[in-house]
């Protein structure tokens, strides 16, 4: 159903799967280095963050360094908007923080893309790329370089809610029936209503329930949907 590291993620049964998952995507798309990270807002100047990377040892306490990241042009756009942004050695200069952009570029952060995806109860999903060499000049590669990266970025964000988020804080998933996953299993493998009935032993009619109830749990408008989020949640493989 989906291609490479996209279903890859999916699957990712604990922080250190979906970690290798992470940086091995990153790694075909062309970059280096990647950070991943949650966010979970407990008040408005409480968060907890929650990162997985594959930052140079040598780079770790600057890279985790507080101060830098409250004057950082790349995490301030995050923090604020949901659209990916491309940054180079002008991005720091012109927000007058270049003196950052020189301190990373020495392990390799001379350039890439970065985006949040903020989700309902004050949770948000950070995804960050970074690499030595010039990105792509075309603008059709480029877009499709960032169109990538934010497919990705959809489908790693509720496994990144399942195996990084504490248990007690993880967002409640949708308690579905043994048949309506059975439903979404098979959908998933592009099995018609009429096969399902076939395949279970019901009718017709009895499928198409079982899936409109998965649909609605799940709160999705078609079955397509219901998979990709199911998958997404964990809830089938």
């Amino acid at each position: 159903m989906l291609q490479g590291g996209y279903a890859s993620v999916l699957q990712s049964r604990s922080r250190d799967d979906f970690r290798d998952e992470v940086v091995r995507f990153t790694q075909q798309l062309g970059f280096s280095t990647v950070s991943a990270m949650v966010v979970i807002d407990h008040t408005l100047r409480t968060s907890e963050f929650v990162v997985i990377d594959n930052t140079p040892a040598e780079f770790i306490e600057a890279f985790n360094d507080p101060m830098a990241g409250r004057r950082d042009p790349v995490q301030q756009h995050c923090k604020r908007s949901s659209v990916p942004i491309i940054w180079d050695r002008q991005t720091y200069v012109d927000s007058g923080t270049g003196e950052l952009w020189e301190q990373q570029a020495e392990f390799g952060y001379r350039t890439g893309v970065a985006l949040a995806l903020h989700l309902p109860d004050g949770r948000h999903f950070q995804l960050a790329v970074d690499r030595e060499q010039a990105l792509p000049s075309g603008s059709t590669d480029l877009q499709r370089l960032v169109a990538d990266l934010q497919l990705f970025a959809v489908c790693a964000v509720d496994t990144a809610m399942r195996v990084l988020v504490p248990e007690p804080l993880r967002p409640e998933r949708p308690a579905l029936t043994p048949r309506e996953l059975e439903a979404l299993r098979w959908t998933m493998e592009g099995k018609t209503a009429w096969e399902l009935g076939r395949i279970l032993g019901i009718t017709e009619r009895t499928a198409v329930l079982h899936l409109g109830n998965a649909m609605r749990k799940l709160g999705c408008s078609n079955k397509h949907q219901a998979v990709l989020k199911a998958l997404r949640l964990g809830l089938i493989l």
